[in-house]
């Protein structure tokens, strides 16, 4: 079975997320390392990290992600915003290596006009700076595939491959794959040939040995709507096939998959351990 997690809140401190992966069962977890919609954070007591990275090498988590800020734009025309989320995600790649993590997830950012090629060209810029003042981190920045709204880079395999021909440490970077995205961008994944017809065309264009996590979330949208709206597994409009293939393909069976699913239902039972059974269950387990 692929190592299976969700994203857990930290509210509390950093070692709750842990905790709440230990009690889910998870062998892996993603987490914030700050507020997602506000620029600034409090840095990070080293006091507090030790006591994190201790705790998880306790429970002998794997995989370790973040996801970073929505605020951060690499892909901005204009200079302000430009070089702010630079030094705001310079801060998320410090943070993620003061936790020990293994990976940070980001969205390539949205040109806002300025154009695909435009604004591609910015993220290499942005991406090749961000590495270059974390210099010797191990970290991993993995870009994620985004749904496509507005001006967002990455609905296309296209846009990922692009950036990470042109980076110049791409050894640095990985991709994370979204379901509920790919979707939403117009990648069927339904049925077993159009399953494998995706697949086959992201390991043609980035390569299968780049996709380093997933996020498994349904889509409440439609195919190629561009819109990002996640279900949980099965009650969208992706299914529960697709996600039975995931968790039963070879090909993923080391990869680190993660929620993003609702928390909870309207009447107000928690679903994390709803759709993380029913994955499991998928994959054979328990």
């Amino acid at each position: 079975m692929p190592p299976l997690g969700a994203h857990f809140s930290i509210a509390g401190g950093y070692v709750n997320a842990i905790e709440t992966a230990i009690r889910f069962g998870c062998p892996t977890l993603q987490l914030f390392t700050k507020n997602a919609s506000q620029w600034k954070a409090k840095p990070i007591a080293e006091d507090e990290a030790s006591e994190f990275r201790a705790r998880a090498k306790a429970a002998k988590l794997r995989h370790l992600t973040a996801h970073d800020s929505y605020l951060i734009n690499l892909a901005a025309p204009g200079d302000e915003l430009f070089q702010k989320s630079i030094d705001a995600f310079v801060v998320e790649i410090e943070r993620a290596e003061q936790l020990g993590l293994s990976y940070l997830v980001t969205h390539p950012g949205a040109h806002v006009g300025s154009g695909e090629e435009a604004g591609l060209h910015r993220v290499v810029a942005g991406v090749n700076e961000s590495l270059k003042r974390t210099a010797g981190a191990k970290v991993i920045v993995l870009l994620e595939t985004t749904a496509g709204q507005g001006t967002t880079l990455g609905h296309r395999f296209e846009h990922i491959a692009a950036i990470l021909d042109r980076v110049d440490e791409p050894s640095r970077l990985g991709v994370c794959l979204d379901t509920c995205h790919i979707f939403a961008a117009g990648y069927a994944i339904g049925t077993n040939d159009e399953f494998e017809s995706t697949f086959g065309e992201f390991d043609r264009i980035i390569g299968l040995k780049r996709l380093k996590a997933l996020h498994l979330n349904d889509s409440i949208k439609p195919l190629g709507s561009r819109v990002d709206r996640h279900a949980g597994i099965g009650l969208g409009q992706i299914g529960e096939e697709p996600f039975r293939r995931l968790m039963t393909d070879p090909r993923f069976a080391k990869t680190p998959m993660f929620l993003e699913t609702p928390k909870e239902a309207d009447d107000g039972t928690e679903m994390d351990p709803i759709n993380l059974a029913k994955l499991r269950a998928f994959a054979g387990g328990s």
